[in-house]
């Protein structure tokens, strides 16, 4: 069969299983099913509309949607081989309802029931946001680094922080279900081991020890804010100066406008494409340990190509690399100078 893609709908054939409780999908080429599972569907509580009639093109379309609310869109290659899956997942969907039916709901059950009405994807956009999201960093466990993750109680003090969950218990129902629909992965052998062991409402650990990421699929939606892990903390100190310069690129040796934006408190220096929006910077760094200095206009300085026009300066940073930018007059150029000097 095949399935939509969550970010980029496209449909890709994947090879599924079917189990009592879940729906496990493989990658598949060549005729061949890949041993490494890319995706699951948790079954419990899930509906399933079939034949999903809103694809006029696709009649072998169905859909399944987790007790989350997450839309999994699926087509066969034929109608027979449709009607069966349908019936199979229905089937096992009735089993799943008979076994749970009678209980009386708990207090992880009516968390559950609460998470209902919340959107995971609007969550994940919320985790991934420049300004509030939650703070990616590097980890070290048993010698091992990880990069990019974060750990399962900053999961948890983000989620009661942002006031998506009430209490702590509630937060770790929220991000099991972020873990369970794909949206969150594991890292490191401790988080790895309590989804092996725990139950579905326990695998996520609320504990600084107990590493998670962005599921690789998901990271490209975000990848500037992923991979640069710009945190709400370097953004969130006071403008000091904003304005257009040119910048030289560090691959290409062109220069492009960008405008920058100088912060103090934390002191960065951050610069953003001005075609595009003036939220989510192109590239920034912090200001601490800066050493920045005046280029003369006579003659081409090492390490600059393309058209000069003057009135250049240039900032190392602390890990020494360079950053060559052209001011519009001599005057700004002494403006910029002088006011980033007072926050180095």
């Amino acid at each position: 069969m095949f399935i939509q893609g969550h970010i980029v709908h496209n449909w890709k054939a994947r090879w599924f299983v079917l189990t009592p409780d879940k729906l496990l999908y493989y990658k598949y080429e060549g005729g061949k099913r890949d041993s490494c599972q890319r995706g699951k569907i948790l079954l419990k509580d899930c509906l399933i509309t079939c034949p999903f009639l809103e694809y006029e093109n696709r009649p072998l379309a169905f859909k399944l949607q987790t007790k989350h609310g997450v839309d999994h869109f699926l087509e066969a290659c034929s109608r027979e081989e449709r009607d069966e899956w349908a019936a199979d997942i229905t089937a096992a969907l009735n089993k799943l309802q008979a076994t749970d039916g009678g209980k009386p709901m708990s207090q992880k059950d009516s968390a559950q029931s609460r998470l209902q009405n919340i959107n995971l994807s609007k969550v994940l956009d919320s985790m991934y946001d420049v300004h509030s999201g939650i703070k990616l960093s590097n980890h070290v466990e048993q010698g091992s680094t990880y990069s990019n993750c974060f750990s399962g109680s900053a999961v948890v003090d983000w989620l009661v922080f942002m006031q998506l969950s009430l209490t702590r218990g509630e937060a770790m129902t929220l991000a099991s279900a972020l873990l369970e629909e794909g949206f969150l992965r594991t890292v490191g052998q401790r988080s790895v081991e309590a989804l092996r062991t725990a139950s579905l409402s326990e695998q996520f650990m609320d504990d600084s020890t107990a590493l998670y990421s962005f599921s690789d699929s998901f990271k490209k939606r975000g990848s500037v804010k992923s991979e640069r892990s710009l945190s709400a903390v370097e953004l969130s100190g006071k403008v000091v100066k904003r304005g257009y310069l040119l910048k030289q690129g560090h691959r290409r040796k062109n220069w492009k406008v960008r405008l920058f934006v100088l912060r103090s408190e934390p002191d960065f220096l951050h610069y953003y494409d001005p075609t595009k929006d003036d939220i989510s910077p192109v590239g920034g760094f912090s200001l601490r340990g800066c050493l920045i200095s005046s280029l003369d206009d006579n003659g081409v300085p090492s390490g600059v190509k393309g058209n000069i026009q003057g009135n250049l300066f240039k900032i190392i940073t602390k890990s020494d690399i360079h950053y060559f930018i052209q001011a519009p007059t001599h005057q700004e150029k002494m403006d910029w100078i002088d006011a980033i000097r007072e926050h180095t």
